[in-house]
């Protein structure tokens, strides 16, 4: 089934890991795999504390954030799965969601909002519901908003539908 769509994902911008500990998690990923280290993120609301870590360098550079929960009994539980979510870039987020609602598909709550790395962003939600039956099948998506750069590299806007 080919589908008109207003937006394009243009590739893989981030995954997202969890754990108990993210110095173990810094210890693979940073110390024996050598990514490199970006910035950090902690949100009380979000219950996350985040190196945000980098694979790659310029508008193909794929983001590997290790996170912990602040309280390890609260929820987000972003430790729970440890492959917490994927994130996707797209060059026309507002239109995105807006058709993919129209569609089906259930999107977790917060809406389109700033995310760790100062991109616009929102979530898939991970099971739909009866209003909203289409959802990531169990993973956790996150739609991010292609910066100009990125746009540019990864590939041209799509035409409206």
């Amino acid at each position: 089934m080919t589908m008109s769509r207003p937006f394009r994902i243009l590739g893989l911008q981030q995954i997202a890991l969890g754990g108990l500990d993210k110095g173990r998690l810094a210890r693979l990923w940073v110390d024996l795999l050598g990514l490199t280290h970006s910035h950090d993120y902690q949100s009380e609301k979000e219950n996350v504390d985040e190196d945000v870590l980098r694979l790659g360098e310029g508008p193909h550079a794929v983001e590997v954030d290790i996170m912990m929960p602040l309280d390890p009994d609260r929820k987000p539980k972003v430790h729970e799965p440890p492959l917490n979510h994927v994130g996707l870039w797209v060059d026309d987020l507002p239109a995105a969601v807006e058709w993919l609602t129209a569609q089906g598909v259930r999107f977790a709550p917060g809406g389109i909002r700033k995310g760790a790395s100062g991109y616009d962003i929102c979530f898939v939600h991970p099971r739909g519901n009866d209003s909203f039956p289409l959802s990531g099948e169990g993973v956790l998506i996150e739609l991010v908003q292609a910066p100009p750069e990125v746009i540019d590299a990864l590939g041209p806007k799509a035409a409206p539908a």
